[in-house]
């Protein structure tokens, strides 16, 4: 569980002063492994993250929506909802038209994991890794800019509990 934490804080460092409250250090992390080499990593009944093979943890999106300030983000105009939401990776026209936001230079680099929000709403609506970085998708403007990993409605979403 120690090594968790700590993969987890060297993605995201703006998670230490809450890190206690996400892996609490006596409890009971359980790994479930899924098919496709992928794994959820669970506290009791609740799923903080998953990770495919060995590659990044991706915080679960209800992990987002209970500490939001902690997670990288970027945003999508109103005509990419319902999209996202279908299932569909971000395009970089979705992430730079107006209504859009991506960080300023130096912005975030291939493989980042961002939570995804949307033009004029609160929560997040989904979780993803970057395929290019935010310089890359600013100057290119085609193709996949983020792989969606969680979304709301998706299958994981749906399981309330393990």
């Amino acid at each position: 569980m120690f090594d968790l934490s700590n993969k987890f804080l060297d993605q995201f460092p703006d998670a230490e002063p809450v890190i206690d409250e996400i892996i609490p250090k006596k409890s009971q992390l359980m790994q479930v492994k899924c098919s496709n080499k992928i794994s959820l990593y669970a506290i009791g009944s609740e799923i903080l993250f998953i990770q495919h093979f060995d590659d990044a943890l991706v915080p679960t999106l209800r992990l987002v929506h209970k500490y939001p300030s902690i997670f990288p983000s970027v945003r999508v105009d109103r005509g990419a909802i319902k999209f996202v939401l279908g299932g569909a990776n971000i395009m970089c026209p979705g992430l730079t038209s107006k209504g859009a936001q991506l960080p300023d230079a130096p912005g975030y680099e291939k493989g980042q994991i961002v939570a995804i929000y949307a033009e004029n709403k609160e929560h997040s609506l989904a979780v993803g890794e970057m395929t290019m970085s935010t310089e890359e998708i600013k100057s290119i403007n085609k193709g996949i800019g983020v792989n969606l990993v969680n979304y709301l409605g998706d299958g994981l979403w749906n399981i309330n509990e393990l």
